[in-house]
């Protein structure tokens, strides 16, 4: 009887083991089988995602930007390493590159500046693909004039407001009419706008709609 327990016990064990050792490894078949499938999932994901940033990446640039002296572009013909680089836009407004020299590039937004190089390298290369984009704008510039510490010229950035203009010239000196600032505006038909500004009410929190944003040729007066 001992014996028969014995052989017993063995086979109840053996068969707790088997069926064990089974459960595993339909456990573990199933999660490969899954990780399997799940791959070419996520791989199809990271392709959708990379087709979907490359059709939103965006214009190289935008073709309401006027090209002006002291900007400096990078010019790009494709498969022509020699003739891209990155050039000044010279004081005349041209621009030099090799074969075909000089170019009028201040006047012209970035893609018919484009036309112009690929006109120009017909002559030179088979259907040139030729890139524009603006590197640095230099040619954009405002005015600060009247009682700030220091008047003159400056670099404009695409967020400049009439307090970031004050600032950049250095604040107001004693006399200044804080209340009175006034921003001359060139409008299309030549006519000048006077936009005014009260720093006072201003950096209380009033009015903070005449913080406007400069815009090219802006000329920022403080009395």
């Amino acid at each position: 009887m001992k014996r028969k327990n014995v052989k017993g016990s063995l086979r109840a064990a053996l068969t707790v083991v088997v069926f064990a050792s089974a459960t595993l490894l339909c456990a573990q078949s199933a999660k490969e089988m899954a990780a399997g499938h799940g791959a070419p999932v996520e791989m199809a994901k990271a392709g959708e995602a990379g087709a979907i940033s490359q059709a939103s990446a965006g214009k190289p640039h935008d073709d309401g930007f006027i090209i002006g002296a002291d900007d400096v572009l990078a010019v790009n013909v494709w498969k022509e390493p020699e003739i891209s680089r990155a050039v000044p836009v010279r004081s005349d407004g041209k621009i030099s590159l090799p074969l075909i020299g000089e170019v009028q590039a201040s006047g012209n937004t970035p893609r018919q500046l484009e036309g112009e190089i690929a006109k120009k390298l017909e002559n030179f290369i088979s259907q040139p693909d030729v890139t524009v984009i603006v590197q640095e704008i230099k040619s954009q510039r405002f005015n600060v004039l009247g009682q700030v510490v220091k008047p003159g010229s400056y670099l404009l950035t695409n967020s400049t407001t009439v307090l970031d203009a004050i600032a950049l010239s250095g604040g107001f000196r004693d006399f200044a009419k804080q209340k009175s600032i006034y921003v001359l505006r060139e409008k299309s038909d030549g006519t000048q706008v006077r936009l005014a500004f009260n720093y006072k009410d201003v950096i209380k929190g009033k009015n903070p709609a005449q913080n406007i944003r400069i815009e090219p040729r802006d000329t920022v007066v403080i009395p």
